[in-house]
């Protein structure tokens, strides 16, 4: 089913969403996927979580630094030495035929998976399937801004010594699927995971910084961590706002002294922490110099300052 010669309307409803599957525009709940394959047994995947945003002033839908997405995705399928025929431009085109066949006019998350498909086993390397699913996402309001608090995890973060978390595959998401269940049966929101030289690593889904003293510290890129794209945005953008910038190993017992700490993720934007286990990092919503990077990133992605244009690409060219 391709869809095409059907109209294109917006799709709030996931039972009226359009994917991308194979080549194909498909109605999402008509996407069949045979269950033994090695993605769906064993988490044999590599995604992307990518962000576009509605700038309704200049009618437009930007997606957030696309480029810097697939050349992630592509570092995970050669470390998860994937079979795939897949390139950038089946990657930024898949994008933006679903999108448009959706009719997306407003903010929206998409999840962009290359996958085992097949009859295979855990070690398969092919056949290689993708599929592009976008969803309506709202950026982060100030006015229902919420803080949150996080538990040092008692689970490690996943290092190089036995799967890397440079690779952005479903099966690394269980490390964080643990510590996050067991922050929430503790009674808070999130976690904060530990590497295995006990220096503070980040959060399920999610980069740590933390404020001491108007200095933004964040742990290094060799500390378990993601490479992640919005980390690398809020880096460039604080160099550029004059806020002093340190990446380093980040001590467990220096979280519960700092003057502000946040979470950041393309799916979360960047989200304030005011208690970890029971220590009160701050009495606000949202701390001077986090929400000041808040605001900025706001303005980089709805496209209103033109120096981070090349981050944006429009969706819908004119």
């Amino acid at each position: 089913m391709t869809l095409k010669g059907k109209k294109r309307i917006m799709k709030n409803n996931i039972d009226e969403r359009i994917i991308w599957l194979n080549g194909k525009l498909i109605e999402a709940n008509e996407a069949k996927m045979n269950v033994m394959t090695p993605s769906f047994q064993f988490g044999a995947n590599v995604f992307e979580g990518i962000r576009c945003y509605w700038n309704s002033e200049k009618n437009a839908l930007y997606g957030f630094r696309l480029e810097d997405h697939y050349k992630r995705l592509m570092h995970s399928i050669k470390l998860f030495q994937m079979e795939s025929q897949y390139c950038f431009i089946d990657f930024l085109s898949s994008l933006k035929e679903v999108v448009i066949a959706n009719g997306y006019k407003e903010d929206i998350a998409i999840r962009q998976t290359v996958f085992i498909d097949g009859d295979g086993s855990w070690f398969s390397k092919g056949p290689v399937g993708m599929f592009v699913a976008p969803v309506p996402k709202s950026r982060r309001k100030f006015e229902n801004y919420k803080p949150i608090t996080c538990k040092i995890s008692s689970w490690e973060r996943i290092s190089d010594k036995n799967i890397s978390p440079r690779t952005k595959t479903g099966a690394n998401y269980i490390n964080s699927r643990m510590a996050q269940l067991e922050a929430m049966e503790s009674g808070y929101d999130s976690a904060i995971l530990l590497n295995d030289s006990g220096k503070v690593a980040e959060g399920p889904g999610s980069c740590l910084f933390i404020v001491r003293d108007r200095v933004l510290i964040t742990p290094n890129i060799n500390s378990s961590i993601l490479e992640s794209i919005t980390r690398d945005t809020l880096l460039i953008l604080a160099k550029d706002l004059g806020i002093n910038v340190i990446e380093r190993e980040v001590e467990r017992t220096e979280l519960y002294i700092a003057d502000e700490a946040f979470l950041c993720g393309s799916a979360m934007e960047i989200q304030s922490i005011n208690n970890i286990d029971g220590y009160i990092i701050s009495d606000t919503n949202i701390g001077e110099i986090t929400k000041k990077l808040l605001m900025k990133y706001q303005e980089v992605f709805n496209g209103d300052d033109l120096r981070y244009s090349s981050w944006l690409t429009s969706i819908y060219d004119k």
